[in-house]
């Protein structure tokens, strides 16, 4: 054995002492999906593969590959006009598309806050985010989830360039930030507000921002596609010179192979399902106050707030037992364990979808009463 074989058989064995040893499953079939991130059902959609189709089709030409980086031999017209309409989508003045989610907020934040700067993010804000303030230097405070008072203490001793980093939906709670609240405390302190919608896009139209019309009121947005929906990649939306800048300075777009075509005609086309999903997006609403109305007398009451909600366990084990009975009772349920979230904040992730039925969430209730009631 390497040495360094020995000091990683450690680790792992550490991790199943604690109860928090991760594998790759197997792909879950048969049970009733609340674990997905496809909220409005686009990554199963025919309606979207159907359009993914037609705009491959109508440009015959298309390489399945990108051949390079989008500074050297990646770039296209086709990537740069849908970044111009996404942004015209959301009212911002451009976008930059990245490979994903994480290549996104590594991008953003590692090239904009530096050394001296601050950057604030609430104590449950993604761990991309995180990644990126390491690689840029930038100072990094925590305040309490969704707490004012803890957001101001911060920014009082904050020092050069201020960043506040947020989630619009967080994507363990299911919980929303008081985006409305926070922007007057930005502006107080000359703070730069950057929203992470991940887990709003769809859920909530075209997100947050949009439904509360704050566009202009915050500096930043990363709107990810591999959620609600249904395909990949991530945008980063804001002023031209956010674009430039990050063209510039952002490694993980100027050292990444760019997207192939393929995958931006399907972020073309989940754009256009998106627009004519309003039933859709009413049946999702529709499962998440069934399932609120129906466990508001148990100890597991669902809050829904969003597509998501959490169960609190306090520990790997009870965590990982719960979802074995849910499993056992035909559901997928997921255990999240600690280091993913917080030791002593060990929950189940129950996600809603449009594409459940009435009788599967009666069902979800009836199965967390007597869970609830063991």
């Amino acid at each position: 054995m390497h040495p360094a074989d020995q000091y990683i058989a450690e680790r792992l064995e550490q991790r199943k002492q604690a109860g928090n040893y991760r594998s790759l499953k197997s792909e879950v079939t048969g049970l009733i999906d609340f674990a997905s991130n496809d909220y409005l059902g686009f990554a199963r959609s025919e309606e979207l593969k159907r359009l993914i189709d037609l705009e491959l089709n109508s440009h015959g030409d298309y390489l399945n590959g990108s051949t390079g980086s989008r500074l050297l031999t990646g770039n296209i017209n086709y990537a740069q006009q849908l970044e111009a309409e996404i942004a015209a989508v959301h009212q911002h003045e451009a976008g930059l598309i990245f490979n994903s989610g994480y290549d996104a907020n590594v991008g953003l934040f590692c090239s904009l806050p530096q050394r001296g700067d601050t950057v604030i993010t609430d104590e449950l804000i993604h761990a991309s985010i995180i990644d990126g303030i390491r690689l840029g230097n930038a100072n990094r405070y925590t305040f309490k989830h969704n707490d004012l008072d803890s957001l101001e203490e911060k920014l009082k001793n904050a020092k050069g360039r201020i960043y506040i980093a947020v989630e619009s939906v967080y994507s363990m709670d299911g919980d929303l930030a008081p985006i409305q609240d926070i922007i007057p405390l930005s502006e107080k302190y000359g703070a730069n507000l950057i929203i992470d919608e991940a887990h709003a896009i769809g859920v909530i139209g075209k997100g947050l921002i949009d439904q509360l019309q704050l566009q202009h009121q915050v500096f930043a947005r990363v709107v990810t596609f591999g959620k609600a929906m249904g395909t990949h990649g991530a945008v980063v939306l804001g002023s031209q010179l956010l674009h430039d800048y990050l063209v510039n300075f952002a490694r993980s777009f100027i050292y990444s192979t760019a997207a192939s075509f393929h995958q931006l005609a399907g972020i073309k086309a989940s754009y256009q399902l998106l627009q004519k999903s309003e039933n859709t997006i009413d049946q999702l609403w529709h499962n998440i106050n069934l399932l609120k109305s129906l466990t508001g007398d148990t100890s597991f009451a669902i809050a829904g707030l969003s597509a998501i909600n959490c169960i609190l366990a306090g520990d790997n084990f009870k965590t990982i037992s719960w979802a074995n009975q849910l499993k056992s009772a035909g559901f997928d349920i997921r255990p999240v364990l600690s280091p993913t979230v917080a030791e002593g904040t060990e929950r189940l992730r129950i996600c809603m979808h449009s594409y459940n039925t009435e009788q599967e969430v009666k069902l979800l209730a009836a199965t967390l009463q007597k869970l609830s009631n063991d």
